[in-house]
């Protein structure tokens, strides 16, 4: 595979090992798309680097990256934080299909591992960065057993992410992350029909939340595969015409809606490798898509990204 390479970014030289960070400076930092590579690739082959992509038009940037800078200092060098304006800097945050901001990406040994959109509370932070550093998220509050849900979700364990959900929601019936998770849960067993009524519990005004929306991309993701046709006849065309993209952009849908995530991201995958501008980049714009609605603690989604940035970069 190859590596994660921003064009045109200077290569590094005499990067140490995080963990032997003095002080903030070198725990908390700003970059730039020429300095990325230094900053965040090779950086990460030392210790773990996450990387909030802000502006300073964003309210909830506001409110993130001072927790963020909190939990990062308290973790003791067992994790960095790279801060980057997509304002003055948007070339990274484009390439790596980032639509809505604050949005923070891991990397670990130069390549994407986790990420997550949006202004987490503390705890969940703290349960990322636990995750990232090799720790244990705490079970306690609502936020807690949420982003235990999660965890258990991106396992497919999908009977004891939504008890989760479930517990999260008695203790607070507006939580944002356990209503979208619980809903994802029901879209995982294939009952739409609960998936739509749990999300018809969202707070007005909350509907925009990265949660929220990325529940409703999986189940509208749903919806149309089942309108897509049969997958058989969709190899057939493919084995004759081995660069039907629209054949295999349908298959990918149905691929998706059968729970065959990884083949989903490969077959739009193989699309960009083969024609990137295809359709107006269709296959690239659906598999952020399907990234979004299946969360960025999904396998499919840390390997569908590091694939996706060799593609983009290499």
């Amino acid at each position: 595979m190859a590596e994660f390479i921003i064009p045109g970014a200077t290569p590094p030289s005499g990067q140490g090992d995080a963990r032997a960070a003095g002080g903030n400076g070198d725990l908390i930092k700003d970059t730039t798309t020429a300095n990325f590579v230094h900053d965040v690739i090779e950086a990460s082959r030392g210790a773990p680097v996450i990387v909030d992509f802000w502006a300073p038009w964003c309210g909830p940037c506001k409110q993130l990256t001072p927790v963020l800078e909190k939990v990062v200092k308290a973790a003791r060098g067992a994790v960095r934080l790279v801060k980057m304006n997509i304002d003055d800097h948007p070339e990274v945050a484009g390439q790596l299909g980032v639509q809505s901001i604050p949005a923070v990406f891991a990397f670990k040994n130069g390549q994407p591992v986790d990420g997550f959109m949006g202004a987490l509370p503390e705890s969940q932070i703290k349960a990322f960065i636990e995750r990232l550093a090799g720790g244990e998220a705490l079970a306690g509050g609502p936020d807690d057993l949420a982003a235990q849900g999660e965890a258990f979700l991106a396992e497919k364990a999908t009977t004891e992410a939504a008890q989760l959900f479930a517990a999260a929601l008695q203790a607070d019936p507006q939580h944002l992350g356990a209503i979208g998770g619980l809903a994802r849960c029901y879209i995982e067993a294939g009952d739409l029909t609960r998936a739509e009524q749990t999300l018809g519990i969202v707070p007005p005004g909350k509907e925009e939340d990265a949660a929220i929306s990325g529940a409703r991309s999986a189940l509208e993701l749903a919806k149309q595969a089942a309108e897509l046709g049969d997958a058989g006849e969709l190899g057939a065309r493919l084995a004759t015409h081995p660069d039907d993209h629209q054949a295999r952009f349908d298959l990918a849908m149905i691929m998706n809606a059968k729970g065959a995530r990884h083949d989903a991201a490969d077959a739009l995958l193989e699309i960009i490798r083969k024609d990137r501008n295809w359709n107006n980049e269709a296959a690239r714009k659906q598999l952020l898509q399907f990234f979004e609605a299946w969360g960025p603690a999904d396998e499919a989604t840390k390997t569908g990204r590091r694939k996706l940035s060799a593609l983009l970069f290499s």
